[in-house]
C-alpha cells in the first residue's frame, strides 16, 4: 500500500492511483491465495507453474477429479479481466470460479498471470497471453521437451477453449484473431472462444455511449495511459474490432463463438455491436447471452447467485466439454438451452442439462 503523503500523478478511480515517483496503487485488491491440493467444495487441484523466465510469464493449471484417469479433457486457456490495471490468475475469486467452472465442465484450464499496466504498457499483456497459449499448444507436439504432465497426459489438444471476463474477453478475442492469422504450433486449432463482459471500446459512442463524450470518457482516458504508442489512439484494432485498420471478424481462428453481456454494464452496447458484427461477417455459429438485472462481471462480483451459476452451467458447461463430441446433434440443442437461460426458463434449462449428463 502506498503512503498517503506521495503526490499523485494520476488516478483512474476506483483501480488506481499513480504517484509521481512512479509506484502504483491498486485500490481493488482481491487477495492472492496458493493452488490447492483437490479443493474441499469442487474436488479440484491446481498447482502454479512458470511458463518463461524471460520475460517472467507464470501460469495457474486446474485439474478436476479424475473418475476416469484415461479419459482426455478439453483445455481452457482463461484470461482474468481488471481493465489490464488489477486482477491476477492467482487470486481468491478467480480460484473460486475456475474451481467452479473445471468442476462442473470437466476441464482442465490454464489462467494466465499476464504483466499488468501501467508497469508494463500495452501490448504486453497481449504478447504475454500468445506466449502463454503457444506454449500450451506445444505440449501436443512429439518432441517437445519437459513436457507439463497435467496438460500432456489428460488434455486433448483437439479440445481446445480460450475464454476471459473483460480485458480478459478482450485478450481472449484478439489471441483467437492471431491464431486464425499467424496459426498455432502443431496446426493446432481454437475449438471455441468465449467472452464474458467484453471490454472494447471506440472513439465514436454507440447506444447508450451517446450519453457521455467518448473522447473525455474513464474508459478513453485509462485506454490512453495504458497504451500511449497506440498507433490509432482509443480506435487501435486490439481495443476496437471494428476500428478503421481492425482484421475482418472472418478470420477469427475458432469454429464458434459465444458473447456474454449483462443489462447493467456499461459495456453493454459494445458486446451486442460486436456479436451483430462478427454474425455480419458470414458467421453462423456465434451466439449471445444477455443476462438481465445484472452489472459488469456479476458472476464474480456475486458469485454462487443463481445468475452466477446459471452462467456457469448454461454458457460454459456446455461450450466447453460437450458439443464438439456430437456437434450435429448437440448444436442446435446448444442454441435452446443459452436461449431458455436468457429467458430465465430454468424448467428447460434444468432439464436439458440432466438430459445432456445423460447422453454424453
Amino acid at each position: 500500500m502506498a503512503s498517503n503523503d506521495k503526490e499523485v500523478a494520476i488516478e483512474f478511480l476506483p483501480l488506481l492511483r499513480v504517484y509521481k515517483d512512479g509506484s502504483v496503487e491498486r485500490l481493488i485488491v482481491s487477495p492472492i491465495v496458493p493452488p490447492s491440493f483437490e479443493d474441499p467444495e469442487t474436488g479440484v487441484s491446481s498447482k502454479d507453474i512458470t511458463i518463461s523466465e524471460n520475460p517472467t510469464i507464470s501460469a495457474r493449471l486446474y485439474l478436476p477429479k479424475l473418475t476416469q484417469p484415461n479419459r482426455k479433457l478439453p483445455i481452457l486457456v482463461y484470461i482474468h479481466g481488471g481493465a489490464f490495471v488489477i486482477g491476477s490468475a492467482f487470486s481468491s475469486d478467480h480460484q473460486q470460479y475456475l474451481n467452479s467452472l473445471v468442476s462442473q465442465g470437466h476441464v482442465a484450464a490454464v489462467t494466465v498471470a499476464y504483466r499488468l499496466a501501467p508497469e508494463h504498457s500495452l501490448p504486453i499483456a497481449y504478447e504475454d497471453s500468445w506466449a502463454a497459449i503457444q506454449w500450451v499448444v506445444s505440449l501436443s507436439l512429439d518432441n517437445y521437451v519437459d513436457k507439463e504432465p497435467w496438460l500432456a497426459n489428460h488434455g486433448d489438444f483437439k479440445r481446445v477453449f480460450v475464454g476471459g471476463d473483460s480485458a480478459g474477453a478482450n485478450i481472449a478475442y484478439n489471441m483467437t484473431m492471431r491464431a486464425g492469422i499467424e496459426g498455432l504450433h502443431g496446426g493446432v486449432k481454437i475449438l471455441g472462444t468465449f467472452l464474458t463482459h467484453p471490454f472494447f471500446w471506440g472513439s465514436k459512442p454507440i447506444g447508450s455511449e451517446r450519453r457521455v463524450e467518448n473522447k473525455k470518457s474513464f474508459l478513453c482516458r485509462l485506454c490512453e495511459y495504458i497504451y500511449p504508442e497506440a498507433p490509432d489512439g482509443i480506435d487501435y484494432p486490439k481495443m476496437n474490432p471494428l476500428g478503421p485498420r481492425a482484421p475482418s471478424l472472418a478470420k477469427l481462428g475458432c469454429d464458434r463463438l459465444l458473447v456474454t453481456v449483462a443489462e447493467k454494464d456499461q459495456l453493454i452496447d459494445r458486446g451486442v455491436w460486436f456479436y451483430n458484427a462478427v454474425k455480419e461477417s458470414g458467421w453462423e455459429e456465434v451466439e449471445l447471452v444477455e443476462v438481465e438485472g445484472e452489472d459488469h462481471a456479476f458472476h464474480f462480483m456475486h458469485f454462487g447467485s443463481e445468475n452466477a451459476k446459471n452462467l456457469i452451467k448454461c454458457g460454459v458447461w456446455v461450450w466447453l466439454n460437450h458439443w464438439s463430441l456430437r456437434p450435429q446433434i448437440l448444436w442446435p440443442a446448444v442454441k435452446r438451452l443459452l436461449k431458455a437461460f436468457v429467458l430465465k426458463d430454468l424448467r428447460i434449462v434444468n432439464g436439458m442439462l440432466c438430459l445432456w449428463r445423460a447422453i454424453v
